[in-house]
């Protein structure tokens, strides 16, 4: 039987394209991928509603070393989204390789993204991924030149699509076409596009050259700040936050929290010791103690627990120091 691997994010697109090849009697196996940036959830829902099998990869080396400098560049913020879709069809060829799959397919239109889905960029994402004729984007296929599969017969060219641009009027009907009910809306997911989290981002790449997965993980959460290049202190914003940031603290950070008024779970990463009075300070700031006197602070580092006292920090110097 004739195997295909979908690129498949769980979006509407990719959902359609899989049923697409689907209905040629084509086995097709769902591949998606996970970095701190992007999760699996989306795509892992499209799949059970498709009941389709679905295997996720973790690919976060690789594209971390890409990320730092994209051949292709960013779009408006830090989102390589040329050099991040040649990484996914790099990867996918393995796959295709490895499990004897006759070709690749994405749920990618033609026009429907200025920066990756004009016909050059598709040309240029499939050159680079190492099997140009091998990858199909069945949306868009009428439009584009045929692989070798769809030369051979394998798949049926005219079963295939020709939309092009960013409407989705044609999608939309397709989808109650094919039954498909629960979609995610277009875009989002990838914490790349977002303005505040790259702003992050790149302090992190500028400040700290070594850096690993928690690093990544905490810049989701909570207010950042840096007074000097000794290093950050991130400060809960809500429960949430301070849930997330107590399970992603470790021994090796300063934790501090109020000792006698609600307030954030503030975080010191890597334990900068020098920075624990400034820390304290913005525990107090953005707790619910007075904020003209001094208060109680809890600071845990390497399974020891002391209390110091501080006055909350000046609004002007926090609105100064926060990234």
């Amino acid at each position: 039987m004739v195997k295909a691997i979908a690129v498949f994010s769980g979006g509407l697109d990719s959902m359609l394209a899989a049923e697409l090849i689907r209905r040629q009697n084509i086995n097709v196996l769902c591949l998606t991928f996970t970095t701190p940036f992007f999760g699996a959830e989306k795509a892992q829902a499209a799949a059970r509603q498709l009941n389709l099998p679905l295997t996720v990869e973790d690919i976060t080396p690789q594209h971390l070393k890409m990320l730092k400098a994209p051949r292709y560049g960013y779009g408006k913020n830090m989102n390589p989204c040329i050099d991040c879709h040649i990484l996914m069809l790099q990867e996918a060829s393995k796959k295709m390789v490895a499990t004897g799959a006759d070709f690749i397919f994405t749920g990618e239109v033609l026009g429907q993204r200025p920066m990756s889905q004009g016909k050059q960029s598709l040309h240029v994402v499939a050159k680079n991924s190492g099997f140009p004729d091998y990858i199909l984007r069945p949306l868009s296929a009428g439009l584009l030149e045929p692989i070798k599969a769809e030369r051979e017969g394998i798949v049926d060219r005219l079963r295939l699509l020709s939309i092009q641009g960013r409407g989705r009027k044609e999608q939309m009907q397709m989808a109650i076409d094919f039954g498909i009910r629960d979609y995610a809306p277009p875009a989002g997911g990838c914490l790349l596009t977002d303005s505040m989290f790259t702003r992050r981002l790149r302090d992190l790449f500028t400040h700290q050259e070594d850096h690993d997965i928690s690093d990544l993980e905490l810049l989701k959460y909570g207010r950042h700040f840096r007074a000097n290049d000794q290093g950050k202190i991130i400060v809960g914003r809500n429960n949430s936050d301070n849930e997330k940031l107590r399970g992603l603290s470790t021994d090796d950070d300063l934790v501090l929290f109020m000792a006698d008024f609600p307030g954030p779970q503030v975080v010191v990463p890597h334990g900068i010791v020098t920075l624990l009075p400034l820390a304290a300070s913005l525990c107090v700031r953005y707790s619910d103690a007075p904020a003209d006197r001094e208060a109680n602070v809890i600071c845990q580092h390497k399974k020891s627990s002391k209390t110091i006292q501080a006055k909350a920090a000046n609004k002007e110097d926090c609105e100064r120091w926060i990234i």
